[in-house]
């Protein structure tokens, strides 16, 4: 296992950020009501991520806000302690691999990787030694709004802790550690967002199951990187999230009892909420403007009340917002991927490698390269991927040939237009859908689709080879057409000398159907049948920006209702549905940050020397 830089503490690794000349100070007052989240925003989506912000000056608090810490592929290795996630990775691999020793000499090598074992598993310690509970504060004196919690987005429902780890425990003690936002709803009580999918719903539900009235639950913000990055991890069910924290960090994390449930939390935490949920109560959560790039709708969530509020001396606020992508949580998400591609290859061997787009926001798009060396092992894998875990939420999943870089993505789209065989090369599925998939017409389930890009073997059936690409004269008959429709704002070929060109056009949708109903009429002004592959977008999009268009498809995309297979052309509606297009549940908003705040921080934004 290679040496990492471990931290302390969420100060520690605030001090390693501005060594490296990796934060900015602002001193400049904001308002954490939707000011903190545009300035974050632009400098998220600035050239590799921007640097991480230290507000020191918010309205309404005297907490200084961090957020953007973990904002850039070199910020995010920081955190984990190294100059590579991949060597994480390969600690992790070596891990699983260990072979026994078979020989007293093969047993005394082993002792150092033993002893370093023994560094992983969570220490307590006393209270007089946690920092987190300098400060306590209970019965009238807990007060949330002390906390500079973020109004993130224009349409959501209030302010939210967005970068909580909170802690619960099974009723026979099993700890998770999970990460799920909290509206704050006054001064004593929270939403406790948590998916039916998630280990802390899954402890919340057994609660119930087991005659218990209430499930206790403490809440940490601002750990130390390491396990705030647990938190979020997709661990197996029952493995406990501080001894990846210790894995990671080569060193224990510090726990500390809490002073009014019976739960363990980072004893170096500059803040932590203790209290818990009725397992009875609920109440409406939401909107909020989510990963997606859209608002998750509002629903009925379990109630969090603090029974104690405990905190360093001066702590420091850490939170984070999410968008459009690349935002923070991209990085933290590449971290994730990255980290666990061995167990994943240790379930499913075949595999070489993976990625997660971050245009399909972690779980609508998943390409996996891998060795194959038996017919249709490439949907063998699908289904396998279907059935593992987090993965088993992924609606689309692309399979290529082990020699495919499928982290470059013009190779990958080159390569899926030369070789894919239409229908042939498309497998469709149904199962579960991560929580926030909106496209589909019911919650939590739907359509899925599969694209076997491999290269067929023997005895796999015979498909039909791709034709020839068109020529340059192929393209005549429907360029015309596309430069005079009046129905189409805009349009983007984004290659052209390959076997299925992609046409992207932007439509003017009036009522059900128009958006294939204008796709056909471009596939039959093509006269040279050079449009193999039509995607439509709403007309407000622009058909040239490619990232975009993609997040589009792999968000609006039904795959059972919105891809239609026709005369040898796919036809896809990435457009927001109506209610007669069947999709009965309401669509959601795109998330755009109001008028008046954009102009607000354009006038700010020369005194917080974050550049032009």
């Amino acid at each position: 296992m290679a040496d990492r830089t471990n931290y302390d503490s969420l100060r520690d690794f605030i001090a390693h950020l501005e060594f490296s000349g990796e934060l900015a100070r602002i001193k400049e007052k904001v308002s954490p009501i939707l000011e903190i989240t545009e300035i974050a925003d632009r400098v998220s989506k600035s050239p590799g991520g921007g640097k991480a912000l230290l507000f020191e000056n918010v309205e309404g608090s005297s907490m200084p806000v961090l957020i953007n810490a973990f904002g850039s592929q070199k910020r995010m290795a920081m955190a984990l302690g190294t100059g590579d996630i991949e060597s994480i990775a390969a600690d992790i691999d070596a891990l699983i691999h260990m072979k026994p020793p078979e020989t007293a000499s093969d047993k005394l090598a082993m002792l150092p990787q033993l002893f370093r074992f023994t560094k992983f598993p969570p220490v307590m310690v006393s209270a007089s030694r946690a920092p987190c509970q300098d400060v306590v504060l209970t019965g009238a004196d807990i007060d949330l709004r002390l906390m500079p919690i973020l109004h993130c987005w224009p349409e959501d429902g209030g302010r939210f802790i967005t970068m909580p780890a909170v802690f619960t425990k099974s009723p026979d003690g099993a700890r998770n550690v999970g990460m799920y936002r909290m509206q704050m709803y006054n001064r004593m009580t929270t939403g406790m967002h948590w998916h039916i999918h998630k280990d802390g719903a899954s402890n919340f539900h057994e609660h119930a199951r087991a005659g218990r009235e209430r499930m206790e639950v403490a809440v940490a913000i601002g750990a130390d990187p390491a396990v705030v990055f647990a938190a979020t991890a997709p661990l197996p069910h029952g493995v406990d999230e501080m001894l990846l924290a210790g894995f990671i960090r080569e060193r224990p994390v510090k726990l500390v009892k809490c002073r009014t449930v019976d739960l363990e939390v980072p004893a170096e935490a500059e803040i932590v909420l203790e209290g818990y949920v009725d397992v009875a109560e609920r109440r409406v959560e939401g909107p909020f403007g989510d990963h997606t790039g859209y608002y998750s709708l509002a629903d009925e969530y379990p109630v969090f009340h603090v029974t104690a509020m405990t905190h360093r001396k001066a702590p420091i606020y850490l939170t984070t917002i999410v968008g459009k992508p690349p935002m923070e949580d991209c990085y933290m998400g590449k971290a994730t991927e990255r980290i666990f591609l061995p167990l994943l290859k240790t379930i499913n061997p075949e595999v070489v490698d993976y990625d997660l787009p971050w245009e399909g926001v972690f779980h609508n798009c998943v390409i996996v390269s891998m060795k194959k060396r038996y017919p249709m092992q490439a949907r063998r894998l699908m289904s396998a991927l279907w059935g593992a875990g987090q993965m088993s939420f992924a609606k689309m999943i692309l399979v290529v040939d082990e020699n495919v870089n499928i982290h470059d993505y013009k190779t990958v789209a080159r390569l899926m237009l030369n070789n894919l065989s239409i229908p042939d090369a498309l497998v469709h599925s149904e199962g579960v859908l991560d929580a926030l998939d909106h496209s589909a017409p019911l919650p939590l389930c739907g359509a899925k689709l599969g694209i076997d890009a491999t290269s067929r073997i023997e005895g796999e059936p015979e498909v039909p080879s791709p034709a020839a690409a068109p020529t340059k004269a192929d393209f005549d008959s429907g360029l015309i057409w596309l430069a005079g429709a009046e129905e189409v704002s805009s349009f983007s070929l984004p290659l052209m000398d390959v076997k299925n060109p992609l046409l992207i056009i932007s439509v003017k949708k009036r009522e059900a159907g128009d958006a294939l109903k204008i796709a056909r009429q471009a596939a039959e002004a093509d006269k040279g049948r050079a449009f193999r592959i039509i995607l439509a977008l709403d007309e407000e999009m622009d058909a040239a920006d490619h990232s975009a268009a993609l997040w589009k498809f792999f968000n609006n995309c039904d795959p059972k209702r919105d891809i239609v297979q026709s005369d040898g052309r796919l036809f896809i509606d990435a457009t927001a549905k109506l209610p007669d297009e069947g999709h009965g549940r309401e669509w959601p908003n795109e998330i755009v940050m109001d008028r008046s705040t954009v102009e607000r921080v354009d006038e700010l934004w020369p005194k917080l020397g974050l550049g032009d």
